[in-house]
């Protein structure tokens, strides 16, 4: 979906005279807070702990501890548990067939995003960086190929 076509983007677009695009639209209702947010959505940290790649967000050490003992030190199995990031559970919407479009480009932007900042920070290993269809909406998983 392009951004043009959300509703509410279309709606302010409509309101304005002139060319306005969805650019316009971000610089209209952003802070630069609300950029530097979203920047780090998109060019995050990741961490290696105990040979996992982990996204830095969601490294908590006790958490990953306990998972390191249940999954008996499996990396593809903690990365793919922890590595988990349900778009719909920080983007806010009802339920709608244009939210449901727009959620799942959102989460495949941010898997775009992910998998190239991944190649770049581990230029010696490979990812596969998923978009499920969960219960819960639109889920990036992550790992290291060959789990």
């Amino acid at each position: 979906m392009k951004p043009e076509e959300y509703p509410e983007v279309r709606s302010w677009i409509e309101s304005l005279t002139g060319a306005p695009d969805f650019v316009d639209f971000l610089t209209h209702n952003c802070s630069v807070g609300m950029w530097l947010a979203f920047s780090r959505l998109v060019n995050p940290e990741f961490i290696e702990i105990h040979g996992c790649i982990l996204w830095e967000r969601k490294y908590n050490q006790n958490r990953f501890e306990e998972w390191w003992q249940h999954l008996d030190g499996n990396v593809y199995a903690i990365e793919n548990t922890l590595n988990r990031f349900v778009v719909a559970d920080v983007v806010p919407c009802e339920e709608s067939p244009e939210n449901d479009s727009a959620l799942a480009d959102i989460a495949d932007a941010i898997a775009g995003s992910w998998d190239h900042v991944l190649a770049r920070t581990f230029p010696d290993r490979a990812f596969k960086v998923h978009v499920l269809s969960t219960d819960d909406g639109p889920t990036i998983v992550f790992h290291q190929a060959g789990g």
